[in-house]
């Protein structure tokens, strides 16, 4: 299905299969991407009552349906209605959680352009309402998953914003983050670093 974003850009738009009966299965897979595993991990919290944290839907407006069948509908193109926050919220020990998952394929940095201007303010605003929010960085290259503070995030971005850096080097992140190690399973294991940072 081909659905556009509010500029008219276009996007593939999948949907991740949650089938608890294929988790088993699925982690052998590493060639799945950061998303199917964010949603894998965040299933077994949800299955085992540890934290209640879901994907956010973005409102999508419905442009053309096709109807092959008179009992199915096959939407063909859509556009997004508004852009998008972050990818992720919920709640974790009666704390709100609220992070984007971000991929690169580079080596050796991670481009900020990468980030929207209103993403960067809506982590600012979960920030100053008490929320715990983050971001969670797969350096595809080398298969390493990295938790990133969002006010590491904003530091990054005002650097740029006054004329510095418009990358965050792999060395940095290194610095400030923490390196998830995933394992079965629950996949990536982020809440481990929400409890040794904010102390939960």
């Amino acid at each position: 299905m081909t659905v556009l974003y509010p500029n008219r850009k276009r996007s593939n738009f999948n949907h991740v299969n949650e089938d608890k009966s294929k988790i088993g299965n699925t982690y052998s897979n590493r060639g799945m991407s950061l998303e199917d595993d964010l949603n894998l991990t965040n299933l077994y919290y949800l299955s085992n009552g540890i934290a209640n944290i879901h994907k956010k839907p973005t409102p999508i407006q419905i442009v053309k349906v096709d109807y092959p069948k008179r009992s199915a509908a096959v939407i063909r193109e859509a556009y997004f209605k508004q852009p998008s926050t972050t990818d992720y919220n919920g709640i974790y020990k009666e704390k709100y959680i609220d992070f984007e998952a971000k991929e690169t394929n580079n080596k050796s940095s991670f481009p900020l352009q990468n980030f929207h201007s209103h993403q960067i303010k809506h982590m600012q605003s979960v920030i100053k309402h008490g929320g715990i929010a983050f971001v969670i960085l797969k350096f595809s290259m080398y298969n390493e998953i990295y938790f990133l503070k969002a006010s590491d995030i904003l530091a990054f971005w005002d650097r740029q914003e006054n004329g510095g850096k418009k990358s965050i080097s792999k060395a940095e992140v290194e610095q400030v983050g923490i390196l998830i190690k995933t394992s079965y399973p629950d996949f990536v294991p982020y809440l481990k670093c929400i409890d040794e940072l904010y102390q939960l």
